[in-house]
């Protein structure tokens, strides 16, 4: 077995880094990718990168069985291993496809994408096709390969519910009523999960969404089909004399972690190695990295916390994603956000991720222009080596690009808008302090990158 990565070069907005270089579930995108396919398909060699399966022929004329995808798309185990065995199982090249009728693609996959449907001659949508292709012997027109469609086998989860007064939505059902956001708001958990990693969003989707919140349904569904595993987990439980989903089965402790006896920790949870979590602290359904400190009365729901990070008393992360080297100061509440790494977010800062209007919220997608997201809430965005200061209030959707810093002032204390590098505040002081603070990771020059984030921003 060969495996051909198509590299994807453009810079993810606000991190300006390809999204491959990106942590998803604690793990460099590409580092994921590769232990995927060591598990499911085996040790294989890495070849020339391609720039599209096109260059096939060239790079490899002699053929062989081989797979091929894009470096910027997520999947998990379970969605390869779908594709594969039924790929491998055809004898026939096979590109993976999104089906359109599938709720949860339509919802987390194809929005703020660059994905373009294949229609039927109605022009409406049948599938979605996907940068993952598998070659029995070798390259071959595109004529001749069947697609592969993979489902999701989401199930409809209810989070909260919205009351009349704030949907802007009639309880009744008379004629010209005004309407407004759903009442519901629910997410779409998978069995299989992939996406085109093409705005921050996506980032946001596969480590939350698609990732620990998934997660927790198969586990779900694991203990509900199988009454010995069930079993095996109240015996571990009764011995261990803690409750079921604190565990050793569904608690992972990495070695030298210390973990105060008042912390409760709810499963499924990964804790990696040489971890410090405090007393008071509320972990649920995370993955947590190595060497992180979570301190006194932190609470974690539903998120991702990177190597070396640091959450001082009293951080609150609920769906939130914490890239590697970053620290959220005391009192922070950050809600479905995305943080990058070796950032500050100062203490008594707030990230909103409701719409105090009844509408959807628009945020950047991959060309850089306001897109609708198709979510009622969502939270913000911080760049890599990004520094803010204390008591800021970050609306839903706002980005704030890599290496800004910003200070809170009465002029500037609610980010109601996107921030670029031009517009940081280290500007502002003299230039012997201001130099002091490194631009570490600069927009691409001289393919439209810089223009676009001037005119969008």
């Amino acid at each position: 077995m060969r495996k051909f990565i198509i590299e994807d070069k453009n810079p993810l907005i606000p991190f300006n880094e390809p999204a491959c270089e990106l942590s998803i579930l604690n793990k460099p995108l590409k580092l994921h990718h590769a232990d995927i396919l060591e598990e499911v398909v085996g040790p294989c060699s890495l070849e020339e990168p391609l720039e599209t399966v096109h260059d096939l022929p060239r790079v490899a004329p002699e053929g062989g069985e081989m797979v091929v995808y894009r470096d910027n798309l997520y999947f998990d185990t379970e969605f390869f291993r779908e594709f594969f065995e039924h790929a491998r199982a055809s004898h026939l090249p096979s590109q993976a496809v999104l089906p359109a009728e599938d709720d949860a693609w339509l919802k987390y996959a194809v929005p703020l994408s660059r994905l373009r449907p294949i229609t039927d001659r109605h022009g409406r949508p049948l599938y979605y096709p996907l940068d993952l292709w598998y070659f029995p012997n070798g390259y071959v027109e595109p004529k001749q390969w069947i697609e592969v469609p993979i489902r999701s086998d989401c199930k409809e989860i209810g989070y909260y519910n919205v009351p009349d007064s704030m949907s802007n939505l009639s309880p009744s059902l008379e004629e010209g009523a005004v309407g407004g956001r759903e009442l519901d708001l629910t997410h779409l958990l998978t069995l299989r999960s992939c996406l085109s990693i093409d705005s921050w969003a996506h980032v946001y989707f596969a480590n939350v969404i698609l990732g620990v919140f998934s997660r927790g349904r198969r586990f779900e569904k694991l203990i509900t089909e199988h009454n010995l595993v069930a079993l095996r987990l109240l015996v571990q439980s009764v011995l261990e004399q803690k409750q079921v989903l604190s565990c050793s089965r569904v608690v992972e402790v990495g070695e030298g972690t210390v973990i105060d006896p008042s912390a409760t920790i709810i499963g499924p949870t990964t804790i990696g190695r040489g971890c410090y979590i405090g007393p008071g602290v509320v972990i649920d359904n995370s993955v947590i990295g190595d060497h992180v400190n979570v301190a006194q009365g932190c609470q974690l729901m539903l998120s991702v916390v990177g190597n070396n990070c640091f959450l001082p008393f009293r951080a609150a992360l609920f769906m939130s994603t914490l890239m590697e080297y970053s620290i959220v100061a005391q009192n922070t509440c950050l809600q479905m956000c995305v943080v990058g790494r070796n950032s500050f977010v100062g203490a008594g800062t707030t990230f909103t991720d409701f719409n105090l209007l009844p509408a959807t919220l628009r945020t950047l997608d991959y060309e850089g222009h306001l897109s609708d997201t198709g979510h009622p809430v969502l939270g913000g965005c911080v760049g890599h080596n990004a520094r803010l200061g204390s008591g800021l209030v970050i609306m839903p959707g706002r980005v704030i690009e890599s290496d800004v810093v910003l200070f809170a002032s009465p002029e500037r204390r609610v980010i109601n808008r996107n921030i670029t590098y031009e517009e940081s505040d280290h500007h502002k002081v003299r230039a012997s302090v201001a130099r002091l603070h490194k631009r570490r990771y600069p927009r691409t020059v001289g393919e439209g990158t810089e223009d676009l984030y001037l005119e969008e921003w």
